[in-house]
């Protein structure tokens, strides 16, 4: 007698990650991009030549010097110093946004494809919801209550991102939970919390670290918005949204960089990340062909 396990079509626990880089030079040069701005935020302190919150005023938005590669701002801070250690700040809340969105939408996406029925309908209720508050409004709103900083844009930006990730789960669950290879589970006595933690989610999850490559770089976006806007991180603290406030007055003045330098990262972050993540959507949607 033919067992059960022998018929099924066997699928790997999800795509060797290795392989989804074989996207080309521009796919290559954006994970280059992004490895290079992991390192340069975990060695700023090695880096940077000069201490990123000191003052020196009689050296006021000098230029492009050997002593200053980048310059300074209007309170005669490095330039380059608060850039580097931006990238700190810079990254780790667009991190931790996607991290718990992830994991939140995750959860939900699953139990409601899973569940079905009146979970399915009440959990994509109020995920819709959510999804119908601008993540920007409810970041101020917190901010308001919270108080100015890191973290109430992280836990609204978090918030406002679950409901993208749990309705992309929740597609892509029910589309997987209705495949043989489920039902052959099932009925073998296997749990469904096994066969979820097991198949489903290994199945499923390079689909969903696509997406959270993308939303890396909406979040790093939005936070440097609200950073901008004097919702986040507040000066004297490195941060590249703040530095692009920061750098309005001396544009005026003549002296580009202190604005135009964290824009340019800004800009490179969210384009390398917004590549990698369309590159390994790509590859998965080929693969899944």
């Amino acid at each position: 007698m033919t067992s059960t396990t022998s018929a099924l079509p066997y699928r790997r626990p999800g795509l060797r990650v290795l392989r989804l880089f074989g996207q080309g030079p521009l796919f290559a040069v954006s994970v280059a991009v992004l490895a290079l701005l992991v390192l340069v935020a975990v060695l700023a302190p090695v880096l940077s030549p000069y201490d990123p919150e000191a003052l020196d005023l009689s050296a006021s938005l000098v230029g492009t010097t050997g002593d200053h590669l980048l310059g300074t701002d209007q309170s005669g801070r490095d330039v380059l110093s608060r850039l580097l250690h931006g990238a700190r700040t810079g990254l780790l809340g667009p991190l931790l946004v996607v991290g718990v969105s992830t994991l939140l939408g995750t959860v939900l996406g699953v139990v409601a494809a899973w569940r079905g029925g009146w979970v399915d309908t009440m959990l994509s209720r109020s995920m819709d919801m959510v999804f119908a508050i601008p993540g920007l409004l409810l970041a101020i709103l917190l901010v308001s209550v919270v108080g100015s900083g890191l973290t109430a844009p992280v836990i609204a930006m978090s918030v406002a991102y679950t409901p993208y990730v749990g309705r992309l789960v929740r597609g892509i669950a029910r589309q997987e939970k209705a495949r043989p290879y489920i039902e052959a589970y099932r009925v073998q006595g296997w749990s469904g919390w096994t066969v979820c933690v097991r198949h489903l989610l290994p199945n499923i999850a390079p689909t969903v670290f696509a997406q959270s490559a993308m939303n890396f770089g909406y979040a790093l976006m939005d936070l440097a918005a609200l950073s901008f806007l004097g919702f986040g991180v507040q000066p004297p603290a490195a941060d590249w949204g703040a530095m692009i406030n920061e750098g309005q007055a001396a544009v005026l003045q003549g002296a580009m960089l202190p604005a135009l330098a964290p824009s340019a990262c800004i800009v490179l972050a969210v384009v390398a990340f917004g590549i990698v993540g369309e590159g390994l959507a790509d590859r998965i949607a080929k693969r899944e062909r």
